[in-house]
């Protein structure tokens, strides 16, 4: 089963509740929020407290994706605030260990992201504790620059990735995240990712309402599997 995480950031903020109750009505189930501090990733849309405010006015989880400096205090505010998986950088991090074990000692799901150039030999010792790899596709930050692509090795890199979970009998999910359009959907999902964060370039392409958008990417996703 292949994921679709629609980014809270793609949705109209001003009208919160509303935003999130469409995402359900389409049968999305959680959302995907990126917390960003202007220093590892150029940018700083949302906090911390969206997550909150997502749990007051709805029963979606929320996937939290950490691109920040200081990992261990985002962390501990996304755990508090109610996140059922976080993910975070394995470049930010001095202690990786550490804050794995911090994100299960709350019951969530632990997540490691990696940035385009970095090899996946960096998952040598962490791997069998993870739930999830995400895979930066573009570089952080930089989603908003119109004539970004995804990186050439793309798609290499997420079936080298699931190659190494299936060689080892693990279970970490494939995760891709960086302009996952529709252009690309079927490819990536066709050398094994399992879990799309999806933005303005798939779930919330604009011309077409996002039950459309869904049906779809499905159709792509489908068509991938079945490569």
């Amino acid at each position: 089963m292949v994921k679709i995480l629609p980014s809270i950031m793609c949705a109209d903020l001003t009208n919160l509740q509303r935003s999130l109750e469409e995402l359900e009505t389409i049968g999305l189930d959680t959302v995907h929020v990126d917390i960003l501090d202007g220093h590892f990733s150029p940018s700083m849309p949302i906090g911390c407290d969206i997550i909150k405010q997502i749990k007051s006015v709805s029963k979606m989880k929320c996937d939290v994706h950490i691109m920040t400096n200081n990992n261990e205090f985002f962390i501990n505010e996304a755990l508090n605030n109610g996140a059922e998986a976080v993910t975070f950088h394995y470049e930010s991090s001095s202690h990786v260990d550490r804050l794995m074990n911090l994100i299960k000692s709350a019951n969530a799901k632990v997540g490691v992201a990696l940035n385009p150039a970095t090899s996946l030999t960096s998952l040598d010792y962490v791997l069998p504790y993870c739930d999830i790899v995400m895979l930066m596709l573009i570089n952080p930050g930089f989603a908003g620059h119109a004539g970004e692509k995804q990186v050439p090795y793309a798609l290499k890199k997420v079936e080298d990735l699931r190659n190494l979970i299936q060689s080892t009998g693990l279970s970490a999910k494939v995760f891709v995240d960086g302009r996952v359009s529709m252009e690309t959907i079927e490819n990536l999902v066709s050398v094994g990712a399992e879990g799309l964060v999806a933005g303005s370039t798939s779930l919330f392409r604009k011309g077409n309402s996002l039950a459309d958008n869904k049906i779809h990417m499905e159709e792509l996703i489908k068509k991938g599997q079945e490569k």
